[in-house]
């Protein structure tokens, strides 16, 4: 841990907040040690407020502050018009993949930006049903708060919001926020959840359910086509700065793998596992079918009837090892950081 008991003689202090790192914690310590109105936060999700990186430029640049903290990237200090000095926080880095998000994260405004710039008229995120968390309600709408609880589903969600602040008359922007996609595709993934227990399923003869009681909302790759394609004719006055779930079958663990059991025919045993991978939520799809006239098609006993077929055809090469059907696997092979 390093401390900090003043602004570095009279330089600004930018605390560079790096995810999954006590972030939190330096960033009270700091508003405790210079009082909250001395402390210039870039918001986030985590903390129920937000931000944008262009408000907190146009404050930045009075240079009245002596502490500046937040998810920045290395370049803040340029709008500081007075010395500055970085600290941050930075774990163990083993492996640390989900990185990349923030990698991702990072590079968004500017692709954005690029986009609209270049003339593109109409922008669509695929965003995240992940962005969610963990939900009491009976039913996930889009109007509910997003409460990420991964790396992964936290930066989707702040690309939520970078997006809404780059919408501008003429550049209509909407989000998608697909359940677990299922089925078979050229560019397949074997590390989704019918997918796995699909795979697992036929070329193992047994799947392992890590729980089991987590609801997992679906839908099948030919239905998220669709979707975005729906999407491309609607009229911008339907969806500009809108955010639509995408699902259909929302299920739990235990009942897709009994699903997918029951589509295959045969037997396959269903061993239980204990997991603390406790989230859950049944999300609605209300809106989309409402507001797009979309309705999916396809179940996910279809799509493990497709994955099946694909795999008694020889079009998935080895199904179980092959990292190129595992994005952990295909990043850590990339070695990637």
């Amino acid at each position: 841990m390093i401390l900090v008991s003043d602004p570095f003689g009279g330089k600004a202090l930018i605390f560079l907040h790096q995810s999954r790192s006590a972030g939190l914690a330096v960033c009270a310590i700091l508003q405790e040690e210079f009082g909250l109105e001395a402390a210039l936060k870039l918001g986030g999700i985590a903390d129920g407020e937000h931000v944008s990186y262009d408000a907190f430029r146009a404050t930045a640049a009075a240079g009245t502050y002596p502490v500046y903290m937040g998810h920045f990237f290395y370049g803040a200090h340029r709008h500081v018009p007075r010395p500055c000095a970085y600290f941050t926080m930075l774990r163990d880095p083993v492996d640390r993949l989900l990185s990349r998000y923030e990698r991702n994260y990072d590079a968004f405004r500017p692709l954005v930006v690029a986009a609209r710039e270049a003339g593109v008229k109409r922008f669509i995120y695929a965003s995240s049903s992940s962005v969610y968390g963990i939900k009491n309600e009976a039913e996930v709408t889009e109007d509910l708060p997003l409460e990420p609880l991964t790396d992964y589903s936290r930066y989707k969600a702040l690309c939520e919001h970078v997006l809404a602040e780059e919408r501008r008359p003429g550049f209509a922007t909407v989000v998608v926020r697909p359940s677990t996609v299922c089925g078979y595709a050229p560019r397949l993934r074997l590390d989704l959840t019918v997918n796995i227990l699909t795979n697992h399923a036929v070329n193992n003869g047994r799947i392992t359910v890590f729980g089991g009681a987590q609801k997992r909302p679906n839908i099948h790759i030919d239905d998220m086509v669709g979707l975005y394609l729906n999407l491309l004719d609607q009229p911008d006055d339907k969806i500009d700065g809108q955010a639509f779930n995408a699902g259909y079958e929302n299920h739990t663990v235990m009942e897709i793998a009994e699903m997918v059991r029951e589509a295959l025919g045969r037997p396959v045993d269903i061993v239980v596992e204990p997991t603390d991978d406790d989230r859950s939520y049944h999300v609605s799809s209300a809106k989309m079918r409402r507001a797009l006239g979309f309705e999916p098609a396809h179940t996910i006993a279809g799509a493990v009837r497709d994955l099946k077929a694909a795999f008694d055809a020889g079009r998935v090469s080895d199904p179980l090892g092959n990292p190129i059907y595992f994005n952990i696997k295909q990043m850590q092979r990339a070695n990637l950081r």
